[in-house]
């Protein structure tokens, strides 16, 4: 563990240049004082690193100083190449980049391990499209891909609806969401997110625009998602279920927090096991049909239009049922020829046997 450690503080200290101990702390998930420790082990070991004094000092190492790609375990190797997993990188124009880092890291790693892009493909594919879905990429990706990479501001004309607008922006970042491209650039002081499939035109700017380093395009997706799905279920409808009914509707609903949020504010439930819901929905009409899925586990309460809806569809559902199926033909798979033979007789029963 400790051996693991020490290594990712060296190549911490390689990639970034100069680490405060606190810096380090976090990024270790460890105390200072490990971190103190752990510098003392690596000068003890011949590891040229050093502190600088004072506001902007920190820990570095002896300048040109290199370590090899090693000590990595069989996890950490093979996980490496599953980042690079072809797909998306192919999509952005990076297939042959990812290819030749993936060479050079093959090379530095011990005969040990140089199985592990192998042991990978044979084991993990990443189909990042939805069902029904073309795979082919936004034609403007690579471009916009390109601009990202070198901080280079673009200007955008862009599909809205019926109409084309034009935008320039800083392009922070791209997002894939279930086989959909999304653009995350800075528009003045604010923050917006384009659909690349939308988007008609690009034009790179040949100036580099100053980056915050600061913006987390993680953290921005997971908040803009969040609150793209809860501005999308404007309405409400109240409902009872069962328990085999609450099974199902985990899976029905258009995002987890909506079932946890219903379950948790809901109390306790009656003598049957029921529990009364009150679930945000996209409308009406949508969880009509999200609802009609749970069948006799559902009773809607509100609003009296829908409710009115299920009841007018369990009459029609009563009186298909009512009697028995009129015209329904044979079986599948019987003979409708009262001459028929049983099973085995004729050409395609026993010719083969003879």
């Amino acid at each position: 563990m400790r051996a693991s450690r020490l290594i990712s503080l060296v190549l911490l200290l390689q990639s970034r240049e100069t680490m405060t101990a606190a810096e380090l702390a976090r990024e270790l998930e460890v105390s200072e004082r490990t971190v103190y420790r752990d510098v003392l082990a690596l000068s003890a070991a011949g590891v040229p690193v050093y502190a600088d004094r004072g506001r902007a000092g920190g820990y570095r190492l002896l300048g040109g100083y290199r370590t090899r790609l090693t000590g990595l375990s069989r996890d950490e190797a093979e996980a490496l190449f599953l980042a690079g997993l072809p797909g998306p990188a192919g999509d952005m124009g990076l297939a042959d980049a990812v290819a030749a880092a993936e060479l050079k890291v093959l090379a530095a790693l011990p005969p040990s391990l140089r199985d592990a892009p192998a042991r990978t493909g044979q084991r993990f594919h990443l189909d990042v499209p939805g069902w029904f879905r073309e795979s082919t990429p936004p034609p403007r990706l690579a471009e916009l891909a390109g601009a990202v990479w070198r901080d280079r501001a673009v200007e955008l004309r862009y599909r809205r609806g019926d109409r084309e607008v034009t935008r320039t922006l800083a392009p922070y970042g791209l997002v894939l969401k279930n086989g959909v491209w999304y653009l995350v650039g800075r528009v003045g002081d604010g923050w917006r997110t384009y659909r690349v499939d939308r988007v008609v035109d690009v034009e790179v700017g040949a100036e580099r625009f100053d980056r915050d380093e600061r913006f987390d395009l993680g953290a921005y997706w997971r908040e803009q998602a969040a609150a793209f799905l809860r501005d999308l279920l404007r309405d409400r409808v109240t409902v009872r279920l069962g328990p085999a009914g609450l099974r199902v509707l985990r899976h029905l609903v258009d995002a987890p927090f909506v079932y946890e949020e219903a379950v948790a504010a809901a109390g306790r439930p009656d003598g049957q096991g029921r529990l009364v819901l009150r679930l945000p929905v996209e409308s009406v009409d949508v969880a009509y049909g999200q609802l009609l899925a749970l069948g006799p586990e559902v009773e809607v309460l509100a609003p009296v239009e829908l409710r009115a809806r299920f009841a007018e569809a369990a009459r029609r559902a009563a009186a298909l049922y009512a009697d028995p199926p009129q015209d329904a033909g044979p079986p599948r798979g019987a003979d409708p020829s009262p001459d028929a033979g049983p099973p085995g007789d004729g050409p395609s029963g026993d010719a083969g046997q003879r």
